[in-house]
């Protein structure tokens, strides 16, 4: 029987990889990035960039020269099956469009899971010079100090995150929901990087994030974060995480923002 990994090593090296890739993206935006090649995929606004092809193949590199059995998946298309029973999941740059643009709001993310569930993760913002970090069981930090989410005196003082799809159709319903929220909570506030809104809520420097048609690259390694920093995560009925929906927020409003979320059709799209 294979014995379950130690997370805090599997943190240790996603980390340290995670840190060498921000290093490397903070020093390609010394020059000018939109003067590399630019492609974009699901739609025009869509944006890969060189360096994000560029810190999955390192990413993918590192892990498995340090664990040759392990699998990997990325939003770049890595995809190594593995015998382990580890896999890494990789968003090598999350919120490409704010990195071409030199937006502090992008972040490497990296999740190491054993047998489908998350333990370790990491998730570094290089212009915030933030690193985040979780392993299952062992509490969340920000730049090695613990971390919690917030308690706000109720909904209505909550400022809350959220972000949008690249099909049009789609962004048009979001900005509706939104005009339906709005009213009802402090304010909206709109980063461009799921894992970087994840973070923020188990920081507690937003009071709740929700965001539909995610890719498990995007949330897995912010999910553990905030749920170590005693925010709730899941699906808009508790199930976990998934494209069709990801709420996270402290407990005293989930269930409150999850019934308004649901009112004004947020998971209808």
């Amino acid at each position: 029987m294979t014995l379950a990994p130690d997370p805090s090593e599997l943190l240790g090296l996603g980390r340290s990889i995670a840190e060498e890739v921000a290093q490397g993206l903070e020093e390609a935006l010394a020059g000018d990035v939109r003067a590399t090649t630019i492609t974009s995929k699901s739609t025009g606004t869509d944006l890969v960039t060189e360096m994000d092809t560029w810190a999955e193949r390192l990413i993918t590199d590192r892990i498995l020269a340090a664990r040759p059995d392990d699998s990997i998946v990325g939003e770049e298309g890595a995809d190594v099956a593995g015998t382990s029973g580890v896999s890494w999941c990789v968003d090598p740059i999350d919120g490409t469009v704010n990195f071409v643009h030199g937006l502090p709001g992008f972040c490497v993310s990296i999740a190491a899971q054993w047998q489908g569930e998350t333990v370790a993760a990491v998730v570094v913002s290089p212009l915030h010079r933030d690193t985040y970090t979780a392993t299952a069981g062992g509490g969340a930090h920000r730049n090695d100090e613990p971390i919690r989410c917030s308690e706000p005196a109720g909904l209505g003082r909550a400022v809350v995150g959220t972000g949008f799809g690249y099909r049009p159709e789609r962004r048009r319903r979001q900005a509706e929901v939104v005009t339906e929220v709005i009213p009802h909570i402090a304010d909206i506030r709109r980063f461009g990087a799921a894992a970087v809104d994840l973070c923020l809520v188990a920081s507690g420097r937003l009071d709740g994030y929700w965001e539909v048609g995610l890719n498990p690259w995007d949330h897995a390694a912010g999910a553990l974060i905030a749920v170590e920093a005693g925010a709730l995560c899941s699906g808009l009925n508790g199930e976990p995480p998934s494209a069709s929906f990801v709420l996270a927020a402290p407990p005293s409003i989930w269930t409150e923002l999850r019934d308004l979320l649901a009112g004004a059709g947020a998971a209808d799209l």
